[in-house]
């Protein structure tokens, strides 16, 4: 469906991992041991807390087919937490991760890379 244009979101569970590779803190908040909790940084427990999200700055998301080098590059409109589209694939009542995506950019290219790529600074 992503391939096709009809999906224009992708999730992503609410996750040590995922957290890591979306929050810009990168699930590390340096208060937490404090009984402190940083409004500009996130964790799960900051999530489940209501302090807010701030997600890293990505401007593209590529996505592999499996273990090939098969692969399509999406331009990435925002990254946020909410409850997804059931008929897209994310579960019913439950927050996740959600990409938005753009444009797509390039199918089928065969190229090694990351996931997900910066915002220059």
């Amino acid at each position: 469906m992503i391939e096709s244009g009809n999906k224009k979101e992708e999730y992503r569970e609410i996750k040590k991992y995922w957290i890591g590779r979306l929050a810009k803190c990168g699930g590390r908040n340096s208060y937490e041991k404090t009984g402190f909790h940083c409004k500009k940084a996130i964790c799960f427990s900051c999530i489940t807390r209501g302090n807010g999200f701030h997600p890293k700055e990505y401007t593209h998301v590529r996505f592999r087919f499996g273990y090939t080098k098969r692969t399509m590059l999406f331009e990435l409109e925002s990254i946020t937490i909410g409850v997804g589209n059931t008929n897209w694939g994310a579960p019913d009542n439950e927050c996740v991760f959600i990409l938005k995506l753009g444009k797509c950019i390039k199918k089928n290219e065969s190229k090694d890379s990351t996931e997900f790529q910066p915002k220059n600074s």
